[in-house]
This record gives C-alpha cells, structure tokens and sequence, in this order.
C-alpha cells in the first residue's frame, strides 16, 4: 500500500484514513516543514555520543508513507502483522515508526489541550462566541473495553465498569456546538463515575457560555453554583412528567445530540471503539491525536485554521 497507489480512489483513502486527500496533504505539509527539526530534536539526546545522521537505522519509509500508516492503523485497528504486510514492513519497525511520528504530528494539529489553553484567555463577547456559537458547551464522558487486568484483584476492580459490565477506560469530552473538542481529560478508570470524573477534570469555561449535561452530572447545580448548568427533568418514581417537562427534555436530547455525534465520529477509529490492545500508558496519546484529526476536519470546513 502507498499514498499514489490509494490516492488514486479518494472513496477507498477517506475510509482508509478517515481523512479525505486534500485534507491529508494540508497536514502533511505542516509535518513536512517541521520534520527536519523535530528529528534534530529527537537525535541530540545528552548522553548520545555520534553526530545526527552517523548511526542507527534509517527509516524504510517516507514521511508521507508512515504517517498514512499511522492513520490506516488507527482508523482499520489491524494488527502490526498485517500493516507490515500492507507496507512491506517487520512488526517491530511498524510500531517504531508509529511512536516515532505520533510526537510530530501533534504538532501539526489542533489538540484540545491547544484549544483549551484559549478558552481560558477568551475576554471580550465576540471572542467567547467564536469558540462558543451560542454560548453553549456540551459535555459527556466514553468508555472503551480494555483487556481484563490480570495483576491483582484490586486493580480488576477499580477498572470494572458496572454500566458496560466489563472492564474499561473512560475519557470525558466538551464540545462546541460546531462538535469542535475543546476539552478532553486523561483516561479514568471504568469503575470511576462521570459525575466524579467532571469534579476532579471539570473544564473552566466563561461565565456567558451554558454547559449542557446528561442526568450521569446530577448534582453539577449544586456544587458548581457559579457553572451556568442545564440538565434534563428527573422523572421521580410514581410521578409522571408534565408535558412541559416533556417538551423540555426533547429538546434539551437534540441540543446534546452534537457532543454524542462527536462521540461517534471519535469511535470511527477503530483504535477508539473495539477492545483497546496497546498499553495504557499509550491511550492518552492515541486519544489526543484522533481528537484533534476530527479538530481539524472541522476547522477546515468553518474556516478557522489558527490553532
């Protein structure tokens, strides 16, 4: 498999890659331009002691050839036997190449961290309604299956989701009404409650800007006063809701829809839906980089490429 050869069928490299052709070379060409500075970077290490460019393994393939390895990884989830296979690549040097460029493509896109750090600076009205159309922000948690931890009893437990009944991982999301992802947490054990997760991760927005809940963040009004909160009615048992309340939560169900579409969008990756294989001190990278793909996608179509 090679760029020229999928490039040549845009509907086979959209499903491949998750990305449509122009919108890989645009962030190809940022990873690029910034490549030869990152591999001085990487190589001039303290304790190393041959000049850059003196020893080790030349990488096989080109820039462009491993980051759309990457991206048929992440979007397929194939195992590294198979994508040697597709690239004429051993194991090993698929999973070297991969870790290698993950650190140089988060510097070519728009992660939620990045984004983030500017919600916190926005000050005047406009400013707060560009990264916040309408003023809303919407705010859910994910969880993925993990293998099942075979260490001690203590650690299965504290992984074990009792909603998923399996043991899991859990991030949590905010996003705009464009689905734009402005914040993201570090994974969470599966045991660990979205509402518990949001007291000890919450994200801080501006005092204009409404964050939009599920029922799972009961509770969000009265610790978080100052947090302009909007959740659905709770139906208490033996009460039946009025046709008001009704009508409220309907409605309140198709503002939320963004933040689960998002939600979606993010498990298209294969790498963030099935059960995840690699090691877990790998899913905040992995996580980040999907996010910020999507990130991307979006800020192309609205025209906003300042990150």
């Amino acid at each position: 498999m090679s760029y020229a050869r999928l490039s040549k069928k845009p509907l086979l490299f959209r499903s491949f890659t998750g990305l449509e052709i122009s919108e890989f070379n645009e962030i190809y060409t940022e990873i690029e331009s910034r490549y030869n500075e990152h591999e001085r970077k990487r190589l001039s290490r303290k304790k190393r002691e041959r000049k850059v460019g003196a020893a080790g393994r030349p990488f096989k393939l080109k820039v462009k050839e491993r980051f759309l390895m990457l991206l048929v990884y992440y979007r397929l989830y194939i195992t590294y036997t198979l994508s040697g296979f597709l690239f004429d690549l051993d194991q090993s040097n698929i999973c070297r190449d991969i870790s290698i460029i993950e650190s140089l493509i988060k510097l070519c896109v728009p992660l939620p961290k990045k984004l983030y750090k500017r919600t916190r600076r926005l000050r005047t009205i406009d400013e707060v309604e560009e990264y916040f159309p309408g003023f809303k922000a919407f705010i859910d948690s994910s969880e993925q299956e993990i293998p099942r931890p075979t260490k001690n009893k203590r650690k299965r437990k504290s992984y074990y989701s009792g909603k998923k009944k399996r043991h899991t991982v859990k991030a949590q999301y905010m996003v705009n009404s464009e689905g734009l992802i402005l914040h993201k947490t570090e994974h969470k054990k599966g045991r660990k409650h979205d509402y518990d997760v949001y007291k000890n991760n919450h994200p801080i927005t501006p005092i204009q800007v409404e964050n939009v809940f599920d029922l799972g963040y009961l509770g969000v009004q009265n610790d978080f006063p100052t947090v302009k909160s909007a959740l659905p009615v709770r139906k208490k048992k033996n009460v039946v809701l009025s046709g008001e309340e009704r009508t409220y939560n309907r409605k309140h169900s198709q503002l939320r829809m963004i933040v689960e579409h998002t939600i979606c969008k993010i498990k298209k990756f294969g790498i963030m839906s099935g059960r995840f294989r690699n090691r877990l001190r790998k899913y905040d990278n992995i996580s980040d980089i999907v996010s910020a793909l999507l990130n991307f996608r979006i800020m192309i179509h609205t025209n906003r490429m300042s990150f």
